[in-house]
C-alpha cells in the first residue's frame, strides 16, 4: 500500500485536472524541460514532511508541504498564469480534507521567477501545507 503522503498526492493531481488553461498537463515531479506547447502547465510535488511527536499518543501529525509549479511562456509571463492560479488555488482548497486523506489544507508562499527561453518562461510556485495524521507504527 502507498503512503498517506503519496495518496494525497495522487488526490491532488486528480483535483488539479481541469484546472485553468493546463487541461491535462500535469506531471509529478518533472526534471524534464517543458516545451512551449506544453505551456501553461503544473508540476505537483512535495518539499518537506514534517512529523510533530507528541507523547506517546499511537500516532504522528504531519504537514506536508506541497508545490504547484505554473510555468508560463509568453510576454508578462505571471501576468499569463493569473487565471491558472486562481483556477488552482480554489481547487487546492475546495476539499481542506482531501478526499478525507487530510486534516486541513492551507496556503503558504508564492514566488515567482522569469527567465529567457525561446520566449519568456515564468515559473510561479504555490505552496500549500497539508497537515494529516499516521500510526505511529506505520507511513500508510
Amino acid at each position: 500500500m502507498a503512503s498517506k503522503r503519496e495518496r494525497i498526492l495522487a488526490a491532488l493531481k486528480t483535483t488539479l485536472a481541469g484546472t485553468t488553461g493546463v487541461g491535462t498537463r500535469i506531471y509529478r515531479s518533472r526534471v524534464e524541460p517543458t516545451t512551449r506547447a506544453e505551456s501553461p502547465s503544473l508540476v505537483l510535488e512535495w518539499s518537506s514532511d514534517r512529523p510533530d511527536i507528541r507523547g506517546t499518543t499511537g500516532h504522528i501529525d504531519w504537514t506536508l508541504r506541497v508545490r504547484v509549479v505554473v510555468i508560463s511562456r509568453g510576454k508578462n509571463p505571471d501576468n499569463l498564469a493569473d487565471g491558472t492560479i486562481e483556477s488552482l488555488h480554489s481547487k487546492m482548497l475546495a476539499d481542506p480534507t482531501v478526499g478525507g486523506l487530510a486534516i486541513d489544507v492551507r496556503p503558504s508562499t508564492t514566488t515567482f521567477d522569469v527567465m529567457e527561453a525561446d520566449q519568456p518562461a515564468g515559473v510561479i510556485i504555490c505552496e500549500f501545507e497539508i497537515d494529516y495524521r499516521t500510526s505511529y507504527a506505520s507511513l500508510a
